[in-house]
């Protein structure tokens, strides 16, 4: 029988939406049901269960107002298209919801506005290097759709079809109720993801438009400017000031929490680590400035602001200084090692700007060093925690000092790999089994075993760092700053504040007094601390007014808070503020403790106050990064000349590379340079080049463009900043090679040759361009020696016969 009353037809959609209800309720039930079987813990549960069904219905109210009038335009022509339409977007709805469940069981947090800070090469990086995919992987993307179909049958032969319209009703009004009267039904942990997920990218865009870059006249065109001398010494009366000037070497682990390290609820993972509290200055109520790592290398570096989405993420980057700079000036050398990518984050865009002498990463780790791989994905986010470490002490033996060095660890990230993992989880068995003074329970541990065994891994490979490093002549003139990037994700967050909450530990042999202090600073103090010491200590020269938002590390025994400190809990989400002992966040005012615990407040007062704060510093946020009124441009400070467009020139490769990816723009370069288009080509290289100046590819199509041209001066500077970058990357050197031969420099060819060789560079291609190179200088009898050891390997090879044959 064909629907054709309005009320029927109602009656039909309000069917297929319980259906979709039915469906998202059964995607909760699998959500706890995972979380359960997972060892983890789920208190109140017949409250999550209850308040996550009612937030299902809300959402789906909102749903059924969305698509009621699409419905009716497509039914009012013929049923049959209103009812497929409405399928098929549900079953889409479904597979959503369920996605971001499956990323909420992974991070524990619900994905938000978050997700539009990063590129989708950045996304399919991070959610492969947590997932693993198989058969069963994809199961629950085809079963839960096939439930919301199958409901919608049954629920149709129901015999309360008929009151399905009434019944909506009713629970609507409960529903709405709920939400108004009782305040945690709206508690992320219990909303619909795909709620969430809506109402915080909308939250998001009205928040950047709400926020005004603030106009300020002349007198205070920049505004965080401030006389250096404001910031005094306060870790001075600590040390034993010796005459040469000291090595400063900054550890920052990635995702090490407080809660993690000394005597907090999850210690005693850390062994090596808390050995070093009462030998330290140590701050257990110290505050990262982001709640990823995207935000931690600027703050601590450069106590800049953030921006939109963070610092690394402005696309012309604001005239700053950093503690790079500062002491590179004062003759220091300066490194960053890690074993990631530097790519990823822009993380290499802000070294690049600031000239670091020693850029180590993943493209800089031979064959000796085993990678960390997923034995279920194959991912690799490239070298674990004691492998960065030992790259860095023999790269340490060959620099010169004083030094400052930045080392970066990345094992506590999921899916936390390393090589000797088995082991450490032995270790965790062995920890559960024989220590009593653990507060977090057995259940817990087991849980997130692999967790707590990487803790114990990258607390063990600082231990071999510091322990190895304490043999070198320099240790007693060595000053160690440890801290966190941010506290961990994957293991639940007891309240808003902990996922800023850090360690910070200063540790040296030139300490004359140690102390814990429970006072709260963020890394945003540590660079205006550091250069205060070195200036009135060691004669350091800083600049005479300096742009730093943080005011320096307040070294107080007691707990206070003498600082207000913006906090970005993801990129683009500045909502958070701590302001004295109170923390706001997203619309909520909490307390905080003497022990950091935090607790939900009322007081207007306050909260009007910290809302003030915070609004203020969005607002001059928004102005020094739109603007470039960080710190004035001065020629003397520019370490590294970065490469300026005309505004032709943007507007011509903005429209050409628009909606491109960096990999398509490479694509289109290419096509250029391979046209004879290339002054275009070498234009689009630099453009990617700004979004990522460590992309190799680009850099060698660059400086073959140049050597095409017969501008071989640029073509050898911009391929051996290419090789320096990858120096085991196989194109790097044949470029060169290429190059070499083009412009007649031979004698230069050998050398990068016999570099490829000590960098075990296994390239027939190679020693085939050397070989010709041999031929060229007249050199016969070399030649002849080049090509029968590559054509043993290759004796087929028609190129390689040929020039042999060429050679007699």
């Amino acid at each position: 029988m064909k629907i054709k009353t309005i009320r029927e037809k109602n009656r039909a959609y309000i069917l297929l939406c319980f259906a979709l209800m039915l469906s998202f309720w059964m995607i909760s039930v699998f959500e706890i049901t995972s979380t359960y079987f997972s060892g983890k813990e789920l208190p109140n549960l017949f409250k999550l269960i209850a308040f996550k069904l009612l937030n299902h219905l809300y959402t789906v109210l909102f749903i059924f107002l969305i698509f009621l009038p699409f419905y009716h335009l497509l039914a009012s022509k013929k049923y049959k298209y209103g009812a497929v339409f409405i399928k098929v977007m549900f079953v889409i709805l479904t597979l959503i919801e369920f996605s971001l469940t499956k990323y909420s069981l992974t991070t524990l947090l619900n994905l938000g506005a978050d997700l539009l800070g990063y590129s989708l090469d950045d996304i399919y990086l991070t959610v492969t290097s947590s997932e693993s995919t198989s058969v069963f992987y994809f199961l629950p993307f085809i079963i839960f759709p096939l439930l919301f179909i199958v409901s919608s049958v049954f629920l149709k032969k129901s015999p309360y079809y008929k009151h399905y319209g009434r019944i909506f009703i009713i629970t609507t009004i409960i529903v709405v109720a709920i939400k108004l009267t009782i305040s945690d039904f709206s508690n992320a942990k219990y909303q619909n993801k795909m709620y969430y997920f809506v109402t915080d990218v909308i939250n998001y865009e009205i928040g950047k438009k709400d926020v005004q870059a603030v106009k300020l006249d002349g007198s205070n065109e920049y505004p965080f400017l401030r006389e250096s001398s404001e910031i005094k010494d306060v870790l001075g009366p600590f040390f034993t000031i010796k005459e040469e000037k000291p090595n400063v070497v900054i550890i920052l682990v990635e995702g090490l929490g407080s809660e993690f390290v000394g005597d907090k609820y999850y210690s005693g993972f850390t062994p090596y680590l808390n050995s070093l509290i009462p030998k330290s200055l140590f701050w257990p109520n110290f505050l990262s400035n982001t709640g990823r790592t995207f935000g931690a290398l600027p703050s601590l570096m450069a106590s800049v602001p953030f921006g939109n989405k963070g610092f690394l993420e402005i696309e012309d980057t604001p005239t700053h200084l950093s503690l790079f700079s500062v002491l590179k000036k004062n003759g220091y050398t300066t490194s960053f090692f890690s074993g990631d990518q530097s790519s990823f984050d822009k993380k290499i865009n802000f070294l690049d700007y600031h000239g670091l002498d020693n850029v180590i990463d993943e493209n800089k780790y031979d064959s000796s060093y085993p990678k960390s791989t997923n034995g279920d994905t194959g991912f690799s986010w490239g070298y674990s925690d004691y492998e960065i470490f030992k790259r860095t002490l023999v790269e340490l033996k060959n620099t010169k000092a004083p030094r400052l060095d930045l080392i970066t660890t990345q094992t506590i990230h999921e899916p936390f790999d390393f090589p000797v993992k088995e082991s450490y989880l032995k270790k965790v068995d062995s920890i559960i089994n024989s220590d009593t003074d653990l507060e977090v329970t057995e259940k817990q541990i087991t849980a997130n075993k692999e967790i707590f065994a990487s803790i114990l891994y990258a607390d063990k490979s600082i231990e071999m760092f510091i322990e190895s490093y304490k043999k070198r002549a320099d240790y007693n003139n060595t000053i160690f700053i440890i801290s966190g990037d941010h506290r961990l994700i994957p293991i639940a967050q007891k309240d808003q504040l902990c996922r800023f909450n850090v360690p910070l530990f200063i540790y040296s042999p030139m300490l004359k007094q140690t102390s814990k202090m429970n006072s709260v600073s963020s890394h945003l103090d540590v660079t205006p601390s550091l250069l205060a010491f070195l200036s009135k200590n060691y004669n350091i020269t800083i600049p005479q007014k300096a742009p730093w938002i943080g005011t320096g590390i307040d070294t107080a025994q007691a707990f206070r808070n003498i600082h207000k400190i913006p906090l970005m809990r993801y990129k683009g989400s500045l909502n958070d503020f701590v302001y004295k002992d109170y923390m706001y966040s997203s619309g909520t005012l909490f307390k905080i403790k003497d022990n950091f615990n935090t607790y939900k407040v009322e007081d207007n007062t306050i909260e009007a106050e910290i809302k003030k704060q915070l609004n203020e510093f969005k607002s001059l946020n928004a102005y020094v990064t739109q603007n470039d009124k960080i710190y004035p441009f001065n020629k003397n400070d520019v370490i590294k000349e970065v490469y300026k467009f005309k505004p032709e020139e943007l507007k011509k490769v903005e429209e050409l590379t628009a909606n491109l990816k960096l990999n398509e723009m490479f694509m289109l370069a290419r096509e250029k340079a391979f046209n004879e288009e290339r002054d275009l080509a070498r234009l689009i290289c630099n453009y990617i080049l700004r979004k990522n100046s460590n992309y190799i590819d680009v850099r060698i199509l660059k400086g073959r463009t140049f050597a095409w041209d017969g501008k071989y001066t640029e073509a050898e500077e911009e391929l051996l900043n290419a090789l320096d970058r990858a120096p085991y990357y196989d194109d790097a050197y044949l470029a060169l090679l290429d190059m070499y031969w083009w412009s007649s420099q031979n004698d230069k060819a050998k050398v990068i040759a016999k570099k490829a060789k000590e960098n075990k560079i296994l390239n027939d291609d190679i020693a085939f361009k050397l070989a010709r190179a041999y031929k060229t200088m007249g050199n016969i009898k070399d030649a002849e020696i080049v090509m029968d050891s590559i054509l043993k390997k290759q004796p087929k090879n028609d190129a390689y016969i040929k020039f042999k044959e060429s050679l007699k």
